[in-house]
């Protein structure tokens, strides 16, 4: 059996390739587009393409070459606050790369199974009523990002429904781990400590809305429900994926601050504050857990020392 991750030296894609390398005797293989800092140390046992997923030939000619049994579509434009910036990039990105592995699934007439990921961003305002958030729940997009996603989870419905592509469907929670890149709340703030003990800034951390309440899972709980998915999951269905807890946005930066090896000041950052958060947001994950047993494993906590310790390390080789 062969797995492909596009985007695997992206963030989750080189925790996903991680995990499957360790735990399913699968060959894995992956699409590549800019640096792969982040799976220099498994590079050797991985197949990689550089590819740009906005061709479509060249997509084709991927999967005709690879001919995987299961494709974890993880490449995507995926910060919210730059999809505001410019919209037309994430939305062009994001539905070309996703229509492109639908549609060079039929012209290579492979028989793979397409994890699409989406986000928990596709349900946009969620009402006090609502939470937990089922998969049912309506969308309200608050960003291009959301609609970007929403069309992608759509697509992938789409050609179940009308192309027989067997299709997986993911909407992931908030994720943090080591490896994640700036703009993201626990990097955010995870990089200003670690800068502060380094003495190259002052002792002072820009925060914006630390009362939202968001359902923080590890990266690697979350690619081990991917994983879990791509074997037991429904296809065509849609499965939340999160902790099913919700935490204030303070309580992340006063674990950060509990771990710092130094006293830190706390500003807020107009600039931080985004023009549309929603006070909470916690994913209710039942039908992930009756299909596949998943439940997350790691505490919040390790995964904020975790986060913490990249980004030591990435300050100190500097």
């Amino acid at each position: 059996m062969k797995a492909l991750i596009t985007g695997i030296s992206g963030f989750v894609g080189s925790h996903l390739a991680e995990h499957l390398l360790q735990t399913r005797p699968w060959k894995v293989a992956g699409t590549v587009y800019g640096p792969t800092d982040n799976i220099a140390h498994i590079q050797g046992q991985l197949e990689l393409h550089p590819l740009e997923l906005s061709d479509l030939d060249a997509v084709v000619r991927l999967l005709e070459q690879s001919r995987p049994d299961y494709i974890f579509h993880l490449a995507a434009q995926p910060v919210v606050h730059l999809s505001r910036k410019d919209p037309w990039f994430t939305l062009a990105n994001n539905i070309r790369a996703q229509l492109n592995i639908l549609e060079a699934v039929l012209r290579a007439k492979v028989k793979a199974r397409v994890l699409v990921i989406g986000s928990s961003e596709e349900y946009g305002l969620v009402y006090p009523d609502e939470v937990p958030v089922r998969e049912t729940n309506p969308f309200r997009p608050m960003s291009p990002y959301a609609v970007s996603k929403i069309a992608q989870d759509m697509l992938g419905f789409q050609y179940f429904l009308s192309e027989g592509v067997d299709v997986v469907r993911v909407r992931p929670f908030n994720h943090i781990g080591p490896r994640q890149g700036l703009g993201f709340v626990a990097p955010d703030f995870a990089k200003q400590v670690a800068e502060a003990e380094a003495g190259l800034r002052a002792p002072v951390i820009k925060v914006g809305n630390l009362r939202a309440k968001r359902d923080f899972s590890d990266v690697r709980d979350v690619v081990r429900a991917y994983a879990l998915l791509m074997e037991k999951g429904e296809s065509g269905e849609v499965y939340n994926v999160g902790s099913g807890q919700a935490r204030e946005v303070q309580e992340l930066l006063d674990v950060l601050l509990s771990l710092a090896r130094v006293r830190i000041r706390v500003e807020q950052d107009p600039e931080r504050m985004r023009p549309s958060d929603i006070p909470a947001v916690v994913a209710d994950c039942t039908r992930l857990r009756e299909c596949t047993g998943w439940a997350p494993e790691i505490p919040f906590e390790q995964s904020l020392l975790d986060v913490l310790e990249y980004w030591r390390q990435k300050v100190a080789s500097l």
